[in-house]
C-alpha cells in the first residue's frame, strides 16, 4: 500500500515550522499510543505519525523529501535496487565484463553487528528529572558452546569447497551477447567463504543464541518524548572480530495531569476566585521544584500569564533551566447561597452605573464608528 504523504499524516502544511511539527507529532502521538489508545489500528498510526516526524523534523531529510517525496532516487542503479532484472550497476558490470570489475569484499573481514532500538515509556517527573534504571532486552549473543564459531567442540569450520573461501560463486550463462559469467554469493556458506560440516549442537551452527540481556541506562534529564539515547556496543555482536552494534532508547513520555510540556518550558493552568481576581491575593502555585507563592495582583483577568524564571524543565544537553508559565482562570460559582446572592446583587447594583460608562458606551461607540467608516 502506498504510504501517506507525511504532511498530510501529521496535519500540517508543507511550509509548517519546526514548532508546529513538533506539537502537531505531540498532540497525535499521545492520541495514537498503544498504552492509551486501544483501537485496532492505533499502533499503525502511532508508527506512521513517528516516521513522518523523524523525516520532518530533520533538515536533511525534508529537504530529500519535499524534492523526492517516497522515493528513494538512488534505487535501482548503483543504490542495491533492481534495474532492468539485474542486481545492480556492480552485478551489470560484472555480467558484461566478465565479473572482473565489482569491488570484492572478503567474507572474512571483520563487519560490526546491527544496531537494535527499544522504546521506553518515562513518567512527567522522570523525564524532567533524569534517572538511572534497567532495562532487559531480546538480543543475539555469541554462542559461548564453540566461541561463536559455529562448530562443534573441537572442530573449525573449513573452507567453502564450492566458492573456495571467496563467498561467491561465478555462473556461467548464455546470453545473445554471447557467453558470461555472472557474480553471486555463494548459496553454499551464504557468502562466509567458510562450511561447517560439524556443527554446534547449541547454536545449530548459526554461531549465535538469543539471550535477554540486562543493560543498566543512565537517562538524562530534560529527555523529551520522542528523542532518543544511544548506548554503544549494546547492539547485536558484530562478525569475525567486528564490533558490536548499539542499542537505542527511544522514550515515549506519559502525560501530566496538571503540567504540560513545550520545550524546556512548562504551562500550567490555576484557578482562582473571582474575590481572588479583583482584590488580588498572594496564592500557592505547585511547580516541579516544589510549591512557591505567586502574588495575583488585584483586577487582575482571566487568562493572565505569569512567568516562573528557571522553574521549568533542564535542558537535556546541559543549557540551563526553563520556566514555568502560569495562566490564571476565573472561576465563576455555579451554587451560591442566598447569602452570596444578595452580596453580589449589592455589588452589581453599586457598581453598575461606572461599569456602563466606563465600558459600555466604549463598546458602543467602537460599534457605531465601525458602522460609520470612521
Amino acid at each position: 500500500m502506498d504510504k501517506r504523504d507525511y504532511y498530510e499524516v501529521l496535519g500540517v502544511s508543507k511550509s509548517a515550522s519546526k514548532d508546529e511539527i513538533k506539537k502537531a507529532y505531540r498532540k497525535l502521538s499521545k492520541k495514537y499510543h498503544p498504552d492509551i489508545n486501544k483501537e485496532p489500528d492505533a499502533d499503525e498510526k502511532f508508527k506512521e505519525v513517528k516516521e513522518a516526524y523523524e523525516v520532518l523534523s530533520d533538515d536533511q531529510k525534508r529537504s530529500h523529501y519535499d524534492q523526492f517525496g517516497h522515493t528513494d532516487p538512488n534505487q535501482g542503479f548503483g543504490g542495491g535496487g533492481d534495474f532492468g532484472g539485474f542486481g545492480g550497476f556492480e552485478d551489470i558490470f560484472s555480467t558484461f565484463f566478465g565479473g572482473g570489475g565489482g569491488r570484492r569484499r572478503d567474507p572474512n573481514a571483520p563487519r560490526q553487528g546491527a544496531d537494535l532500538q527499544y522504546t521506553m515509556t518515562l513518567n512527567f517527573e522522570d523525564a524532567v528529572f533524569g534517572k538511572e534504571t534497567e532495562i532487559e532486552i531480546p538480543r543475539e549473543e555469541n554462542c559461548e558452546t564453540c566461541d561463536g564459531t559455529g562448530a562443534k567442540k573441537g572442530t573449525q569450520p573449513e573452507t567453502c569447497s564450492h566458492c573456495h573461501g571467496s563467498g561467491q560463486l561465478n555462473i556461467e550463462q548464455n546470453t545473445p551477447f554471447g557467453r558470461i559469467v555472472n557474480r553471486r554469493v555463494c548459496n553454499y556458506c551464504h557468502g562466509t567463504g567458510k562450511e561447517i560440516k560439524h556443527k554446534c549442537s547449541t547454536c545449530g551452527g548459526t554461531g549465535k543464541v538469543k539471550k535477554r540481556r540486562k543493560i543498566a541506562v543512565k537517562i538524562p534529564a530534560g529527555i523529551d518524548d520522542g528523542q532518543q539515547l544511544r548506548v554503544t556496543g549494546q547492539g547485536e555482536p558484530g562478525t569475525n572480530g567486528g564490533p558490536a552494534g548499539d542499542l537505542y532508547v527511544v522514550f515515549h513520555i506519559r502525560s501530566h495531569e496538571f503540567f504540560e510540556r513545550d520545550g524546556d518550558d512548562v504551562y500550567c493552568e490555576m484557578p482562582i476566585t473571582f474575590a481572588q481576581a479583583a482584590l488580588g491575593d498572594e496564592i500557592e502555585v505547585p511547580t516541579l521544584h516544589g510549591k512557591v507563592k505567586l502574588k495575583v495582583p488585584s483586577g487582575t483577568q482571566t487568562g493572565t500569564k505569569f512567568r516562573l524564571r528557571g522553574k521549568g524543565i533542564p535542558n537535556v544537553r546541559g543549557r540551563g533551566i526553563g520556566d514555568q508559565h502560569i495562566i490564571v482562570k476565573v472561576i465563576t460559582p455555579t451554587k451560591l447561597t442566598e447569602k452570596q446572592k444578595q452580596l453580589l446583587q449589592e455589588f452589581a447594583e453599586i457598581s453598575g452605573a461606572d461599569q456602563k460608562d466606563e465600558h459600555e458606551e466604549g463598546f458602543f461607540d467602537k460599534v457605531r464608528r465601525a458602522f460609520k467608516g470612521e
